[in-house]
C-alpha cells in the first residue's frame, strides 16, 4: 500500500511540474505576443503565483517521494537511470530558479509600464527572450526524466 501511495504522489508531482511549466510558458508567450501591457502584467502576476504555489510545492515533493520510492523498492542511488534523473532534475532547477526571478522582474516591469502609461522597457524584452530560451533545456530535461522513470534502462553509459 505504501508503494502505491508514494508512486501516486510522485506521478502527481511530476504531472504538476510538467503541466504547470507548459501552462505557464503557453500563457506567458501568448500574453507577450499580444503586446498588451495590461494583459502581460496580469498574466505575469498569475504566473508568479502559480509557480510559487504549484511548481515550488512539486519541486520539494519530487525528490522526497522519489527517494522514498528508491528506498522502498531497494534500488541503489547509483543506478544509471536514477543518477541521470537526478542530474536532469538539477539541470531543470538550474534553469527554473532564474526563470522564476525573471518572471517576477517581468511582472514588475509590466506593472510599472501599466501604471505610467508607457510601453514596456527594453529590459522587459531582454528578460522575456532569456526566459523563453531557458524554457527549452528545462522542458527537455523534464521530458527526459519522464522517459527515465518509465523505461528505467539498466544501462545508459
Amino acid at each position: 500500500m505504501l508503494y502505491y501511495a508514494l508512486k501516486y504522489l510522485h506521478i502527481i508531482g511530476a504531472s504538476v511540474l510538467l503541466g504547470t511549466g507548459a501552462g505557464i510558458a503557453f500563457f506567458m508567450l501568448l500574453a507577450h505576443l499580444s503586446g498588451r501591457v495590461a494583459l502581460i502584467a496580469g498574466v505575469a502576476r498569475i504566473v508568479v503565483i502559480a509557480d510559487f504555489l504549484f511548481t515550488a510545492t512539486a519541486v520539494v515533493a519530487q525528490p522526497l517521494t522519489g527517494l522514498a520510492l528508491v528506498w522502498h523498492l531497494g534500488y541503489a542511488l547509483s543506478e544509471h537511470w536514477i543518477v541521470l534523473s537526478l542530474l536532469l532534475y538539477l539541470l531543470t532547477g538550474a534553469f527554473w530558479l532564474p526563470v522564476v526571478w525573471m518572471q517576477m522582474q517581468m511582472r514588475d516591469l509590466a506593472l510599472a509600464a501599466l501604471e505610467s502609461g508607457q510601453g514596456l522597457p527594453p529590459r522587459y524584452f531582454r528578460l522575456f527572450w532569456t526566459w523563453f530560451v531557458f524554457g527549452f533545456p528545462a522542458f527537455a530535461a523534464v521530458l527526459g526524466i519522464f522517459w527515465l522513470m518509465i523505461a528505467r534502462p539498466a544501462q545508459i553509459w
